[in-house]
């Protein structure tokens, strides 16, 4: 993808708080425009980190983070004025009301009052205005907290996690508000571990293991990709035989004595280790194809077992 058609991009970052602490490692991404990029990892993957690094928040040892073509390092200020951002648990006055604490935020960015109505609505609490946050359940005070992150209606709207601990409720209602937003054209970069709740509103995904991109591309692509490989479970006399037949060539996962299961990325693979088993005198009993659908994919993708 060109850069010029990029909200963000990222290119070859590094970040580290010390020498030997490597947290994110010739990360490159690319988020286009009205987009909602679901940026997937497990957790200690270094997403926040990625955030945190794209807010100006923390400063790469290498790489460029540019937002609307800006280079964050150079001009922060500039760079970020339309941006949006929710990361961690919001920071509220919990003695003041919903409208309170937006109307603070309004007095302290120069906003007129009128956005704060506005934004209530967005989030669904405008019933809610004149409670005390402190009343609030987890979920509306996620939600009051993208109100915040919504005052300046920014162009793009960063949330790291927002799903977090929530219950079902909450999950679906922070899932239809940032539908909604993107249906208003704003762009939406939002993290999670949880790749069931991304692909039912992603529109383009970046999978990051280990601090650095391992997949990049629409859902539909990731969907192709689930479709080339093959996982598959073998019965045999003796799994640590075919253990020593692999010899870390692909990825596999011993489940007793006498089970293995393989992740191959192409299926041709097959036959060719079917082979080497019996030439190595490993009695074969089984091969059962298992289900592999994305969230298989995705632990295939981000586990750290022998590939």
């Amino acid at each position: 993808m060109n850069p010029s058609t990029s909200v963000i991009t990222v290119r070859g970052l590094h970040f580290g708080y010390n020498k030997n602490q490597k947290i994110l490692k010739q990360l490159n991404l690319e988020v286009p425009p009205s987009s909602i990029y679901g940026f997937l990892g497990a957790n200690g993957a270094g997403k926040s980190t990625t955030i945190r690094t794209i807010l100006g928040l923390l400063k790469p040892q290498l790489g460029q983070v540019q937002i609307f073509g800006e280079e964050v390092r150079f001009n922060r200020l500039s760079a970020l004025k339309n941006v949006g951002a929710l990361i961690e648990a919001p920071s509220l006055y919990r003695h003041l009301s919903g409208y309170d604490n937006l109307r603070i935020t309004c007095q302290y960015l120069g906003l007129p009052k009128s956005r704060i109505g506005e934004v209530l609505e967005m989030v669904n609490l405008q019933h809610a205005a004149t409670k005390r946050a402190k009343q609030y359940s987890t979920g509306m005070k996620q939600r009051l907290g993208l109100a915040v992150a919504l005052l300046s209606d920014p162009e793009i709207l960063i949330l790291d996690e927002p799903v977090n601990g929530l219950d079902p409720t909450g999950i679906i209602e922070i899932r239809n508000i940032i539908k909604g937003l993107h249906q208003r054209g704003k762009t939406i970069f939002l993290s999670s571990h949880i790749l069931s709740e991304i692909e039912k509103i992603a529109t383009r995904v970046g999978i990051i293991k280990e601090g650095t991109m391992v997949f990049q591309g629409t859902v539909n692509e990731l969907q192709q990709l689930k479709s080339s490989s093959l996982n598959v479970k073998v019965l045999v006399n003796d799994s640590q035989k075919v253990e020593n037949v692999l010899n870390g060539s692909h990825k596999y996962q011993i489940l007793d004595k006498n089970q293995i299961e393989l992740t191959l990325e192409d299926q041709e693979q097959l036959p060719i280790i079917i082979r080497n088993m019996v030439n190595k005198g490993i009695d074969l009993y089984e091969v059962i194809p298992q289900r592999n659908d994305l969230e298989k994919l995705f632990i295939n993708l981000t586990s750290n077992e022998p590939s």
